[in-house]
């Protein structure tokens, strides 16, 4: 997690808020509007009081009961009105954040997010964005609005007496700044810790249930759970804490307010016995500061869960900000494939360098097979003709041109590539297959299908093509996901077709049947074919061979 300051986590928290400007002024107005009518109930409480008792007073009471009247009917409107805003901002931002991200994600996978935990990617995307809603429904507006009522009722208060107002200025001061700064900056750490652990306590129930099998068949359940509640009760732990130090922080605003009232009734009291003010100068403005208290604790209270949010806004500006190892191409020439080659390319891991000036030509309507040992840098070579990442020596080019100026688009159009481990969605099989081409018609799907030898295993499901696909394929065999795999590539119909390992989890006999289908398919499309498998290179027309990053 990159370390930011929280003023820096707002503002560019804040800076999203941008097209929905209108709204926050809004709800700002009314939460101003409804404050005022709140604090006037009880104001108006003590002009009536004052004409009861025959005191010279400015309102008579009559006119106060009216006017509290209509206060207490306006309040009720202007408070909903503000909330309503408050959650239209937060609950629209959250739908924009989320696009954001998962716009951001594309554009990070896969180089920046292979290896990457994705339970902590799954708590950034669900519970981290949830979490913002404190920040736009319940800080912003917030704050606006206890600087602006900090003002008028400074100037209200002080109106009859300076001393009174500055009393009154002070206390506004340090329970809306002072003590939430204060309470934020001792909570800090612990907000930025619980959304880390949350992340990982998500990560490692991820993990677990996938593992489930596992954990059975090696008799580690009872291990995994003690290790699950172990991290329960650490987030646990570090959630009471937090509620621990909210609570000691509501107990001091609340003793605060009570001081500040006792500081503006006793300077009241001591200037009316000067002479100086009348009662009603003295009493007014305590019942003005006793009732105006509200919008300066929401502040406060802010001091102890705003660490949180704003770990967690941070978290999701680690997406936003983050870099892509490669950037889309648009706008140049259009490419039409026409043949491909990699001209001396090095590529490293950090500093593990896996490809070392390795030179392959890639005709069209050529089989062209890669094989070498796990690790020698076959599946990478794959990636960069995909341009996952940028080679860093030599090139590759496609039709004659370097890879890094070919639109993104057209490369997509003109690849396809099915990677050892086929990933399947909960979704139909038809679905699942159609995601190579959208517009695909059922019978181009079982043509598909027929070319990766898995169209008869379809047929024989209870639903055929329908059939629903268990999360993560589990509900198939590998090979079954493979062939499915294999399906798409043939259903995109690209002409380089790139295939990792594409027979590792087939019997012999499918291995033969789609290696036949590959060979009938070679006309106007070139393939490459890794495999570690002699019997898969047969139907290469040439074999280049990887060992230690380098091709022979």
């Amino acid at each position: 997690m990159k370390r930011r300051s929280g003023w820096n986590i707002m503002r560019n928290l804040i800076v999203l808020v941008k097209p929905l400007l209108g709204y926050m002024v809004l709800a700002v107005a009314m939460g101003v509007a409804g404050f005022l009518c709140a604090i006037f109930i009880t104001v108006f409480g003590g002009y009536a009081m004052l004409d009861v008792l025959k005191l010279p007073t400015m309102v008579h009471a009559g006119t106060a009961f009216v006017c509290v009247l209509i206060f207490a009917l306006l309040r009720g409107f202007l408070r909903y009105g503000e909330q309503a805003c408050n959650h239209f901002i937060a609950f629209k931002l959250l739908a924009l954040i989320r696009d954001r991200v998962f716009r951001a994600l594309r554009k990070l996978c896969p180089a920046k997010l292979e290896g990457r935990d994705r339970g902590n990617l799954i708590s950034v995307i669900t519970s981290d964005i949830e979490l913002l809603e404190v920040f736009y429904a319940h800080t912003i507006s917030p704050a606006v609005i206890a600087a602006l009522m900090t003002v008028i009722m400074t100037l209200f208060i002080g109106s009859f007496h300076w001393i009174l107002g500055a009393v009154a200025l002070l206390a506004y001061l340090v329970i809306g700044i002072a003590v939430p700064m204060t309470v934020s900056k001792v909570s800090g750490r612990s907000g930025r810790i619980l959304r880390t652990r949350s992340g990982e306590l998500s990560s490692f129930v991820l993990d677990s249930l996938r593992g489930v099998k596992e954990s059975i068949q090696y008799h580690t359940g009872e291990e995994r759970l003690a290790e699950l509640n172990k991290r329960t009760d650490e987030l646990s732990a570090e959630e009471e804490k937090m509620k621990l130090r909210a609570g000691w922080n509501m107990a001091s605003v609340n003793t605060l307010i009570y001081l500040f009232d006792f500081a503006v009734l006793a300077a009241g009291l001591a200037l009316y016995a000067k002479g100086i003010i009348s009662f009603d100068a003295v009493l007014i403005p305590l019942i003005a500061m006793m009732s105006s208290f509200g919008p300066v604790v929401a502040l406060a209270n802010l001091g102890s869960t705003l660490p949180n949010t704003l770990a967690a806004g941070s978290r999701v500006l680690d997406i936003l900000d983050e870099e892509p190892a490669v950037e889309e191409i648009a706008g140049r020439e259009e490419t039409v494939f026409g043949g491909a080659q990699a001209s001396h390319v090095g590529f490293s891991y950090g500093d593990e360098a896996i490809l070392s000036d390795v030179s392959v030509s890639l005709p069209k309507d050529k089989i062209i097979g890669i094989t070498g040992r796990s690790g020698s840098g076959k599946s990478t070579l794959l990636k960069l003709l995909m341009r996952f990442w940028e080679t860093q020596q030599g090139e590759i080019r496609i039709s004659g041109r370097n890879v890094n100026t070919v639109n993104t688009a057209d490369l997509r159009g003109m690849e396809s590539y099915v990677t050892q481990e086929t990933h399947l969605f909960h979704d139909s099989i038809a679905n699942n297959v159609r995601i190579a081409r959208v517009d695909a018609s059922r019978e181009e799907i079982a043509e598909a299908c027929k070319k990766a030898s898995v169209h008869e295993f379809i047929e024989s499901l209870p639903n055929g093509y329908d059939t629903k696909v268990g999360e993560l394929g589990d509900t198939l065999s590998g090979g079954e996901r493979q062939r499915i795999g294999l399906a798409r590539a043939f259903l995109h119909n690209a002409p380089l077709l790139l295939l990792d390992e594409p027979t590792s989890n087939l019997d012999s006999l499918n291995e033969a049947v789609i290696l036949k289908s590959l060979h009938k398919e070679r006309k106007g499309r070139t393939v490459v074919l890794v495999s570690h498998r002699q019997s898969t290179m047969r139907i290469a027309d040439q074999v280049y061979s990887v060992e230690h990053g380098r091709m022979s």
